[in-house]
């Protein structure tokens, strides 16, 4: 009956979010997943940003129709007694059922196939290269190539980390590690661990690691007070080494993104060593092993060392485009302090991404990940699908007066140096105490 029904506030649900005791609402149902953080297959993160407060649509985007039926071991007895939903959190479960209906969430193409065979290809050409010819140029065009390999490799590896692209979901796993630990040298345990927290708390400066560069880049002048890093459990100490990186961060930008998987592997061993309960952590390492004993040896034929320098910055200088659009997605994005919240989600998403327009040619290049909000919005629709509900997911945000923010390659770069400069010139005055650069921060982000 209903008035046999137990209810708790959002105010009470609010007391549930600290390790140990964690609750969340989902359609009004309340459970307790504390027990079930450490086996979470997105990791315990997401569950500790997000405790407290109803996540209906977070749960939507990030889980299949087969999860619902998890969710009743769960349940604690409670219904949500207040909680209202937003007319923008309404329409996007209106849209997610409907592309549920309409099947794209399982009409993957085969351009998981494609994948496979085009990765085999570069791979094949990039050895054969470096064993059979003595041509420094077919060296360089080899390194090159070899980088074009990491970028679709990665592409692979994210796909199959958000979604199923095999068969089964034992050859999926294979995939995942494949594609990310034996060819690209990047632990999928890693890019799991903080590419959902980066997802959940999209652009908050102290819950998503992929705005967390101090003391490199800083994207906001919130930074300069050395904020405390939620994600890493610790301070981006904003010191005179941080203030003098950031205050030159416009002229180190692409030379960075060009060494930029050098960190991509220390972040890997770091994280695989430290004492972090990892999943699969043998596994992980053997993939990495596999990487460093072939990648070396490769490197190693080449006939002197002027080439193997060339060889490896040839192909790290390729990976450099991919590390330079996943910035360009988020650098300019608006930013807030403090954990996402499940009232707003859509929201955070919409003010957080950027898309990058291009044609469909060009869609293989950019992963489909130049539809950000659309992949942020839904994270298991296949690429192949993305440029198809562009124009639905445009039409939404236009009805809730919500920002769609697409660029040219070229224009995105604009901005975002535009915005690392304006940043940097206030790191640099020195004679300007730090806390009345928050007038720039007032016009260019938004809590």
């Amino acid at each position: 009956m209903e008035g046999e029904r137990k209810y708790i506030t959002v105010e009470q649900l609010k007391l549930h979010k600290q390790p140990g005791d964690l609750w969340i609402s989902i359609k009004g149902k309340v459970y307790n997943v504390s027990d079930w953080a450490k086996d979470h297959p997105g990791g315990e993160a997401v569950l500790f940003n997000m405790a407290g407060q109803d996540v209906t649509d977070g749960f939507i985007a990030y889980h299949p129709a087969s999860a619902w039926q998890y969710l009743g071991k769960f349940f604690t007895g409670y219904y949500l007694k207040d909680f209202q939903i937003s007319e923008v959190s309404k329409d996007y479960r209106k849209l997610a059922s409907e592309f549920n209906q309409l099947g794209l969430f399982e009409n993957k193409g085969h351009g998981a196939l494609y994948s496979v065979i085009s990765l085999v290809v570069m791979l094949s050409l990039v050895v054969y290269g470096v064993l059979k010819s003595e041509s420094v140029l077919v060296h360089l065009g080899c390194g090159l190539l070899l980088g074009v390999l990491w970028v679709q490799a990665a592409y692979m590896g994210h796909d199959s980390g958000h979604y199923q692209v095999m068969s089964s979901r034992t050859y999926n796993k294979m995939a995942q590690f494949v594609a990310g630990n034996c060819l690209t040298g990047i632990s999928i345990a890693w890019w799991k661990w903080t590419h959902n927290a980066h997802h959940i708390a999209c652009n908050s400066l102290d819950y998503d690691p992929d705005l967390q560069h101090m003391p490199v880049f800083a994207v906001s002048t919130k930074f300069f007070h050395s904020i405390t890093s939620v994600f890493y459990g610790r301070e981006l100490t904003f010191d005179p080494v941080a203030r003098f990186l950031v205050s030159h961060q416009h002229f180190t930008y692409y030379p960075i993104m060009i060494v930029g998987r050098v960190n991509l592997f220390i972040q890997t061993f770091l994280l695989l060593f430290s004492k972090r309960s990892i999943p699969d952590r043998g596994l992980n390492i053997l993939g990495i092993l596999v990487f460093w004993i072939w990648f070396p040896l490769l490197v190693s034929c080449l006939p002197n060392w002027s080439e193997r320098v060339m060889f490896v910055l040839a192909s790290f200088a390729v990976t450099a485009l991919q590390h330079i659009q996943f910035t360009l997605n988020h650098f300019t994005g608006d930013t807030y302090l403090g954990p996402p919240t499940g009232n707003d989600w859509f929201e955070k998403q919409t003010a957080g991404t950027v898309d990058i327009s291009c044609s469909s040619w060009m869609d293989w290049f950019y992963g489909g990940l130049q539809f950000q909000l659309e992949h942020h919005l839904f994270p298991r629709l296949p690429r192949s699908q993305l440029r198809k509900i562009s124009p639905t997911v445009k039409d939404l945000c236009k009805k809730h007066n919500l920002p769609y923010k697409s660029l040219s390659f070229w224009d995105a770069n604009v901005t975002t140096i535009r915005l690392l400069r304006s940043a940097a010139r206030k790191a640099w005055d020195m004679d300007l105490p730090i806390p009345k650069n928050l007038a720039w921060e007032a016009v260019n982000t938004h809590g």
